[in-house]
Formats: C-alpha cells, structure tokens, sequence
C-alpha cells in the first residue's frame, strides 16, 4: 500500500470526482508544502455509488497529471497527492458521517456535487439515514454540531451555480424551517457558519482512458487537468489566518466582488467559445485546436475578444488582456481536443448570455456597431438554418424557418427587440 503522510483532518469534502481531486485536493497539496496549514481531507461520496472504493483500495493517493502550453511549449506537471487520508459512505455508514460533526478540527467544507446538487426538495425528512439532497445532509451534520456546541464551518462550494454559497445557506435555513429545528440553530447557521461564494477556472480531463501514463505504480485514480487553474472566493479573508492560501503562489482570488471575475469569465473564455463555434462548425473545423491552427478562424475570435469584447468590461485592461491571453494558450492545448459539435450544444441561449451582452455594451460605449461580434451573430443565424445543431427543436425550428428580421425581433430569445441590428447581420450572412 502506498504511504502517505498523516495529518489532522480539517477539511470535508463532499466529492470524490475528478474535478475536486484535480482542483481542491491539489491545491490543498501546496498549501500543505509551503505553509504550516497541515491539513488533510476527509471525502464524504454525496450519492450511493462513486469510486470512494477505489479510492480506499490504494490509500487515497494519487497521481495528478496536468499538461498544457507554458510560453508556447507543451508542458507537463506531475503532483503526487497525499491529502486524503479517509473516506466516509452514508449511504453505507450513516453513523460514520455524523460522527464528523464530533471533531472539533473540521474547519472547512469544500464540494461539488454537480449544477443539480444545490438543491431543497420538500419532500426530504430529518429522520432520512441519508437525506436525498446535499444541502439536507449538510443540514443534520449541523444540528448535531449545533448540539454538541462546536464551532460551524467554513464552506467554500465549487458547485458551477451563480452565487454557489449563499445558495447552500438558504436551503440549508429551508430545511431548518422545514424541520423545525428553531430560531436558535438558524441563528447559528447565520452567525456561526461562513458561507462563501466561489468560482472555479480548470478543465479537469480525469483519468486517460485511451493513453498511458507511467506515475512509478498502478494508479487507478490517475487524474488528469489542463495547466490553468483560478479558484475566485467571494468573502471575509479573516479564514486565511486557517487556511493559508494566500500564501501558496496559486492563482486564487480572495474579494469582495466575485460577479466581476464571473463577468469577466463567461465574456471572455465563454464568449470565444460561442462568438466562434457556429462560425467553425459552418467552415468545418472539428476542435477548438484546430479553430487557433486556422488563420482566419483565429484571427477572427481574437477580434471578437481583444478589440470588442475586452473594451466593454470594468476591470484593468491590463489585467482581461492577461486573461485573453491565458484563453488563447489553453485554447492551443494539443492535450485536449475538444470537439466544436459538443461546445455547440444550445448556441442559441448560450450567445444570449456569454455574447450579445458585450455587443450591446459596445454600441453603448463606442456609439458604433461591432463588425466582428455582429459577423458572428450572423453565423450563429446562418448555422441554425443548416441541420448540424443541437437545441430545443422548437428553437431549431423557429430560428430554421423564420427570416432574419422576425429571428431578431423574437424576444422569447433574446429578451429585447433586436430587429434594429437586421440590415447589419444580413449584410454579413452574405
């Protein structure tokens, strides 16, 4: 069995997949070398069947491969990860999870339960031995705290929803109210317990099923990330004094305003995506990879980014030019191939939100229309009326059938009468 070093358990982490363990656990990793936070993760596995088995079966460690462009080159970083030392079931050993509420060391609570695991359901009970949703298994760990009069926790959740922490209070303080559990354990919850909101920046690819790998040692938990990382955490820096990672040299954030960082990801990362996908799938570019490889399909999303989109954010130039830079390199990545015809799935909604905000700040700032983001809500019309979409096929067969102008005047789709734009976009769909 592979040895590892034993530390004191402080963090509970609900998850046991390839993003936490390639992206928290990591991170936790370096914090543990180059501070004195000495640490380790106790893994809850939130539904009945994960790979917390396979976890255990080789003492919960494992390799964690990341590999990308660094200055142009192709780079590739091996971490040994030593930070879980147990697992714990509650579908299997109930007890064994509420016992976690009995160590007064646990300070942290980190997760990711997927978009659907924030969640309340009604029809959850407390005498549940486990509770169907998360934030209801959370709820019980609590009161039990809550009764044995420790400390709350800090939760840092990295679940992909808006406002990822104080959502998980507010279901938590539903299903209070749902139980009954009284005004003085809400208060607890609301004044014992910091719940952040956090946002998280990785592509973690997993394990390589189709490569090999050589790590020294049989590693079935072989993980596998880009190089890029960027964890944002919305809140008090007052928890660094525990948990030092300010002090690791990693890319996090600690402020006061996360919807900049989240404005500045969905605009840039998400809008290269969306500004140019439609456009590639039309020419028939397979990857993003293979979209920076063509001259003319890179030249034309770095015109989207640098000159129209970058020029309608708030934060330092100097700062979302870096950022562009960063998309632009993990876009590169000859590590990853991702497929344009996946990244196209609902293009429609996906441009409503990531791209024709920064075109309308544009007009509104610069008084003129943005030749390249109206290029590209041009293709984006032009490649809904091919058949190589995959959308709500109401919306596939409204955006197929209806002319130009009743596309733009539609808004169910774009929540505003956009028809004004008609006579640019044609102009461009030519």
């Amino acid at each position: 069995m592979l040895n590892k070093t034993i530390r004191p358990e402080k963090v509970i982490q609900f998850g046991e997949g390839g993003f936490l363990r390639g992206f928290v656990d990591w991170i936790l990793q370096i914090t543990n070398e180059k501070t004195d936070f000495d640490g380790s993760v106790v893994v809850v596995q939130p539904i009945e069947k994960g790979m917390c088995e396979m976890l255990e079966a080789q003492n919960c460690v494992y390799t964690h491969v990341m590999r990308g462009l660094k200055d142009g080159k192709p780079t590739v970083d091996k971490k040994f990860i030593d930070v879980i030392s147990r697992t714990v079931e509650p579908y299997k050993n109930w007890d064994s999870y509420m016992a976690l509420a009995e160590n007064p060391d646990f300070r942290f609570v980190v997760s990711n339960t997927t978009e659907s695991g924030i969640c309340f359901d009604k029809n959850d009970k407390a005498e549940n031995a486990p509770q169907i949703t998360f934030p209801a298994k959370v709820t019980l760990l609590l009161k039990k705290r809550f009764d044995l009069g420790l400390s709350g926790f800090v939760f840092l959740p990295c679940e992909l929803i808006n406002k990822n922490g104080e959502t998980l209070k507010q279901y938590i303080l539903d299903y209070a109210d749902l139980w009954g559990f009284g005004a003085e354990f809400k208060a607890y919850v609301e004044n014992e317990n910091t719940f952040c909101n956090t946002l998280v920046d990785r592509i973690v690819t997993g394990y390589p099923r189709d490569e090999k790998i050589d790590v020294g040692y049989t590693d079935n938990m072989l993980n596998t990330s880009e190089l890029f990382h960027l964890w944002v955490i919305e809140g008090d820096s007052e928890f660094l004094k525990e948990l030092p990672l300010d002090k690791t040299g990693l890319n996090i954030i600690i402020t006061d305003n996360l919807e900049r960082y989240r404005t500045r990801k969905v605009r840039i990362l998400n809008g290269a995506h969306t500004s140019m996908i439609p456009y590639a799938m039309l020419e028939n570019i397979e990857t993003v990879g293979d979209c920076m490889d063509d001259e003319n399909m890179s030249n034309f999303v770095k015109k989207c980014v640098y000159d129209e989109i970058i020029p309608t954010l708030d934060l330092p130039s100097a700062e979302l030019i870096d950022y562009a830079d960063n998309v632009f390199e993990r876009f590169r990545n000859p590590f990853i191939k991702h497929l344009c015809a996946s990244i196209s799935l609902n293009s429609v909604s996906k441009f409503k939100v990531r791209v024709l905000p920064s075109l309308l700040e544009y007009i509104k700032r610069e008084g003129k229309k943005p030749e390249y983001l109206l290029t590209s809500f041009a293709k984006l019309i032009k490649f809904y009326k091919t058949d190589m979409t995959n959308d709500d096929p109401k919306v596939c067969e409204f955006m197929k059938t209806a002319t130009v102008k009743e596309i733009l005047a539609n808004t169910e789709l774009w929540d505003e009468d956009l028809s004004y734009l008609a006579d640019d976009i044609m102009e461009k769909m030519n």
